[in-house]
């Protein structure tokens, strides 16, 4: 062997031992054991860089809008029949979670579970390719309830993930973990709105060099195809890049125990776990009040798309520039939430993040294409700000700019929301409150979605709708304030 071929060797062999190495040097991970290897810890976070675009694509910035304003034809009516798919959804999870969760619990294996709820997103997804308008798609009905298969499976798939970071990192990379995985997660979805926005949307509006004559594969803009392929390339996403985790991480051996079985054990352990809650009161206290801004954060999210879609009238060219600039600034909101729970703590940096996503939210539904800040008027036929196709008014210009601050805000606060958990639960029984805080978080995730489109509807106004979801940031925020930072000790 060569000099350079045996320098090359022992650089790859030296570069394999470093990604197959713990990053502290065997640091025990939070719930005990060896925390994964640097590929195993990024193989965790690249899941949610894998699962993200389903929200991005689907639920936010393209297929939600189209889905309001196209099949159901009406801002306003589409709002409210959105949130109510996705109450729906909210409502299903919160039934089945404890009892899903309780086997997985027991049953030990993590990954089987996540496998089947990729293959349900996965075909869910793709099969949205059929929701075209007009008699020859699929119902409302129809779309409906791939909408909520593929909620239900997201909401799961998140649950069983979170619940792997505790054996994935050990207490000191709790924080910088959680946060890369939401940061990889925007990133991704970057990634793919811009492949749709240049391959799809763009052609045929604008003559930039980089952007193709017509769009790719004959894709029919009229037809609203463009739309209806965000499922099928979220799908084909997911698919193919969810694969590291089930190869690169490890999994907790399966316990034996039949679904049956482990489901009654995992009842019982979460009945004890409920009761016991009487000694875990700050623990408690923090569930809840994650539960309700929980609420909050999810109805923005979900309804975020729609209602800026339907207030200013824009298209899916429109639709997928914000995405991209959104996604940017939440890809910073993920590395920004792990900053500041190092710099301030957990609680603060919660405190800061739900602080933020109610004032962004509040002045963002102040503006309109003919109002400004609630007061100051704006002429809709005033010349454009500038030549670019999207964002034209000092409305829209301004409207985006305070939905930035909530991207940044809405990441950094689901960051903050487990790390905070890692911190707060006892170690002995981490893996039991992790199963509360999943538990926590789908058991009213209907809420949010319900009340937005029980007011949109009395009101017969957007706006309206998404004002309510102060109420759920404030009451959690207010809840928070008396929620302590220190570890609980496990009873006896």
């Amino acid at each position: 062997m060569s000099d350079a071929a045996g320098r090359a060797f022992d650089y790859a062999a030296r570069t394999k031992a470093w990604w197959l190495a713990p990053p502290t040097g065997g640091e025990e991970a939070a719930e005990g054991g060896a925390a994964a290897s640097r590929l195993g810890q990024l193989s965790w976070a690249g899941f949610e860089g894998a699962r993200n675009p389903y929200v991005l694509l689907i639920t936010i910035y393209l297929f939600a809008p189209y889905f309001s304003n196209v099949l159901v034809g009406d801002p306003v009516k589409g709002q409210a029949l959105w949130s109510d798919i996705n109450s729906l959804a909210g409502v299903f999870v919160a039934l089945t979670a404890p009892l899903l969760g309780a086997i997985a619990d027991q049953g030990g294996a993590r990954k089987p579970w996540l496998a089947v709820f990729v293959a349900v997103m996965v075909v869910a997804g793709a099969m949205l390719w059929f929701a075209a308008p007009g008699p020859s798609g699929l119902s409302l009905f129809a779309v409906g309830a791939l909408v909520v298969f593929i909620s239900m499976a997201m909401t799961f798939s998140e649950t069983f993930h979170n619940s792997m970071l505790p054996a994935v990192a050990g207490p000191r990379q709790l924080a910088g973990l959680s946060g890369l995985a939401l940061a990889l997660g925007n990133f991704s979805g970057i990634v793919l709105l811009l492949f749709m926005l240049i391959a799809f949307s763009l052609p045929g509006q604008v003559d930039w060099a980089f952007v193709p004559d017509a769009p790719w594969f004959g894709v029919n803009q009229e037809a609203h195809e463009p739309e209806r392929l965000a499922g099928p390339i979220a799908a084909l996403w997911f698919a193919l890049f969810s694969l590291p985790l089930f190869f690169l991480v490890k999994d907790r051996a399966h316990s034996g125990l039949s679904a049956v079985e482990a489901a009654h054990r995992g009842l019982n352990g979460l009945r004890r776990t409920l009761r016991s809650l009487s000694h875990y009161r700050n623990v408690a206290l923090y569930l809840i009040a994650r539960m309700i801004y929980t609420d909050g954060k999810t109805a923005t999210l979900v309804l975020g798309g729609i209602y800026a879609a339907g207030i200013f009238s824009w298209g899916p060219l429109t639709m997928l520039a914000y995405g991209i600039i959104l996604s940017i600034f939440a890809t910073i909101g993920g590395v920004l939430g792990g900053w500041l729970d190092d710099v301030f703590g957990s609680k603060r940096a919660i405190l800061i993040s739900i602080g933020g996503t109610a004032i962004g939210l509040l002045l963002s539904i102040s503006m309109t294409p003919t109002t400004m800040f609630f007061i100051i008027p704006y002429d809709p036929a005033a010349a454009p700000v500038h030549d670019l196709p999207f964002f034209r008014t000092w409305p829209e210009m301004i409207y985006v700019s305070l939905v930035i601050l909530i991207a940044i805000f809405i990441t950094a606060a689901y960051a903050n929301s487990r790390t905070m958990l890692a911190r707060i639960a006892p170690i002995g029984r981490m893996t039991e409150f992790f199963g509360l805080y999943a538990l926590s978080g789908s058991a009213t995730a209907f809420l949010g979605p319900f009340v937005v489109a029980r007011i949109t509807e009395f009101f017969d106004s957007q706006r309206a709708g998404m004002a309510a979801i102060l109420f759920f940031l404030a009451l959690g925020l207010v809840l928070m304030l008396g929620v302590k930072e220190e570890r609980a000790v496990a009873a006896a």
